[in-house]
């Protein structure tokens, strides 16, 4: 299943890949915004319908960072409900003392209430130390320091793939909400709801 896991996020694997240098944060404003810069894309370009990079430039830099990283969580996070919806799943226990394998763990979202007390504790430990120590919350640039794969790129192959980030990233989480919104709504989970033909909408 790592294998599989790995081959489905290489697709976003730019993530870790520094973003190109962009001009001060206190000098950006809608009327002026650099339209090269990582994530400024059609059709919306730079969109800013509350106006903050006007009345807040100096909180820019930070919001595009909260973006890339949720972004970023919410591609691992609808990857994960795609596999394990497929039943693609870790073999062998959870919880030995609980006698409870990672197969046992129901889709949707009812799966967390079905971990164990102890491991929900080590997933917050772990998401914990990473924002603070690895990947800490003040680190606006992106890089994370893994690279992408020993591949070197170009700076335009760079911008490129930084930018489908982005878009991805954006699309990941209308798509992990719409996900958690519909199974709230239907009691099905995302494998039910394709199987009852729920995917189109009209």
């Amino acid at each position: 299943m790592q294998k599989v896991v790995l081959a489905l996020l290489a697709g976003s694997a730019a993530a870790f890949q520094a973003p190109a240098a962009a001009p001060a944060a206190t000098a950006m404003a809608s009327a002026s915004v650099d339209e090269t810069r990582i994530g400024v894309q059609a059709p919306a370009g730079f969109w800013d319908p509350l106006g903050l990079s006007t009345t807040q430039p100096e909180g820019f830099e930070r919001r595009r960072a909260v973006e890339r990283k949720h972004g970023r969580i919410a591609m691992v996070a609808i990857t994960g409900c795609v596999l394990h919806n497929a039943d693609v799943e870790f073999p062998g226990y959870l919880s030995l003392s609980q006698q409870l394998k990672f197969s046992d763990i129901p889709n949707g979202g009812q799966g967390i209430f079905n971990i164990p007390a102890a491991g929900v504790a080590q997933i917050l430990l772990f998401c914990g130390l990473v924002e603070m120590a690895w990947w800490p919350a003040s680190k606006y640039d992106g890089d994370y320091n893994v690279g992408f794969f020993g591949e070197k790129l170009s700076p335009e192959k760079k911008t490129q793939k930084l930018n489908a980030e982005m878009a991805n990233g954006r699309l990941a989480m209308l798509g992990i909400f719409g996900n958690m919104v519909a199974e709230a709504q239907t009691g099905q989970t995302l494998g039910e709801q394709m199987g009852a033909g729920n995917m189109i909408p009209f």
